[in-house]
């Protein structure tokens, strides 16, 4: 399969993830428009092609990646597949069961690990996720998103000494989005 270019890529997971109404963010802030990521991360097809461009802004001497619990666990399983370095998953909260562990899979002490996110506005649970990772042993210093909806310089994220990487802006989808509810209104 070949690699869709950047544009194509924004206006496919616009096309599938773009919809319009009033909704609530994880951050208490209300939008007029809301990117389902799921619509995208559970296409096949536009699920590699995101990890595929990820690929790229992968910072080097990475040793592993931490897929963050839910929208990071599929794009950090499939950039683990595109690249081959194994991967953790960052639960929210340990579970309470069982091995009642937060991050699951290896071991993460002395390794450098890459957050991997679907999503960022203000980066609150990569935060959490980074320092759930740092007690444990690794050190955490990016952070690699699809969608970065938040400040340019979240100061949230430098002052946890985490460096966003990101594949598209949200203004970069939202062109596409405004597009489809022009034409949507024009057919109705």
């Amino acid at each position: 399969m070949q690699q869709m270019s950047h544009r194509d890529l924004a206006k496919a997971i616009a096309q599938i993830s773009y919809i319009h109404g009033s909704f609530r963010l994880r951050a208490g802030q209300v939008s007029s428009h809301y990117l389902d990521k799921y619509q995208f991360e559970s296409d096949p097809v536009l699920l590699q092609q995101v990890a595929r461009a990820l690929v790229p802004l992968l910072p080097p001497e990475i040793g592993m990646l931490a897929g963050v619990e839910l929208g990071g666990i599929p794009l950090a399983t499939a950039l683990s597949l595109e690249i081959g370095l194994p991967v953790v998953f960052v639960r929210k909260e340990p579970k309470s069961y069982g091995t009642q562990k937060q991050v699951e899979g290896g071991a993460v002490a002395g390794k450098r690990l890459c957050l991997i996110e679907d999503v960022i506005t203000t980066g609150g649970q990569v935060i959490s996720s980074a320092e759930v990772l740092r007690q444990q042993g690794a050190t955490v210093e990016d952070v690699l998103c699809v969608i970065w909806r938040g400040h340019p310089q979240e100061p949230r994220l430098e002052q946890a000494r985490l460096h966003p990487h990101a594949l598209f802006q949200e203004q970069e989808l939202a062109v596409f989005g405004e597009t489809m509810e022009h034409h949507c209104e024009n057919a109705g």
